[in-house]
């Protein structure tokens, strides 16, 4: 069994119940970390604060990530609260709708920058902020998916932003490095969360995905959450810069 005991970890995206955060966040939970769990703003809070609420010893932190001024008073919270941090979740990606919902060829440049903004740079701008408190290393991870490499219709300037945090992840973990910091990313295969809903014809692909996947059959958040509870302990210390697939074996077909 994983012991996390001692541990402090901060996991940024929870929205809902659906949440592959949540789902994270609760097997971070079973295995004895800390949690500083984030939302991001008002709108979310009631239902992030009931499902925190729900894990003895959690605690619940507003933060939006596209904006530099929240993280710092996020993380200056984390540092007088905890003093030093182990894992960090970035379990965030967002796009406008009118850019996952119309061609890819008319994709506009705000959408673009949105998508990029959010659901990229967010990472690195964490990871900077965070980089003060891991005095001991530690384990940064954040959710990629199969579109980074192939292309899934409807997926859009989506499948652009996970590719490119894929690239980020390989820099941050050179970056990181000697600090004994891993960076990782974990490509899960589709799960009806909030973001997801945002791309088109989602069922078709989640059917798509169960017919064809060896195991034949979609994940669900609690498997995604313990690849991530295997990345942020001491099983996975060699491992770094890398894309690990949570996604019953989808990704290895060729049709």
């Amino acid at each position: 069994m994983i012991d996390l005991a001692g541990k402090t970890a901060v996991v940024f995206g929870l929205a809902n119940k659906r949440s592959i955060a949540w789902g994270i966040a609760q097997k971070l939970h079973e295995a004895g970390a800390t949690l500083a769990i984030c939302y991001q703003n008002e709108r979310m809070k009631l239902e992030a604060h009931t499902l925190i609420d729900e894990l003895p010893g959690a605690s619940g932190f507003q933060c939006d990530i596209s904006s530099d001024a929240e993280i710092e008073s996020l993380f200056a919270a984390l540092k007088q609260k905890y003093t030093r941090l182990d894992i960090l979740v970035h379990a965030v990606a967002f796009a406008p709708a009118a850019d996952m919902h119309s061609e890819f060829i008319n994709t506009t440049r705000d959408g673009f920058r949105i998508a990029l903004d959010v659901s990229v740079y967010s990472l690195i701008a964490v990871s900077r902020a965070a980089l003060p408190l891991m005095t001991h290393g530690g384990s940064i991870m954040t959710l990629s998916y199969y579109a980074a490499e192939k292309v899934v219709p409807n997926y859009n300037v989506m499948a652009v932003a996970k590719a490119g945090l894929e690239s980020t992840v390989r820099y941050l973990a050179w970056n990181l490095g000697p600090q004994n910091i891993r960076v990782n990313a974990i490509s899960a295969g589709p799960i009806k969360t909030l973001a997801a809903r945002g791309v088109g014809d989602l069922s078709v692909m989640m059917k798509s995905h169960a017919d064809r996947a060896p195991l034949h059959r979609n994940v669900d958040q609690l498997e995604v959450g313990g690849a991530a509870l295997f990345l942020a302990s001491d099983l996975s210390t060699a491992i770094t810069g890398e894309t690990l697939y949570v996604d019953c074996g989808y990704n290895i077909m060729g049709f």
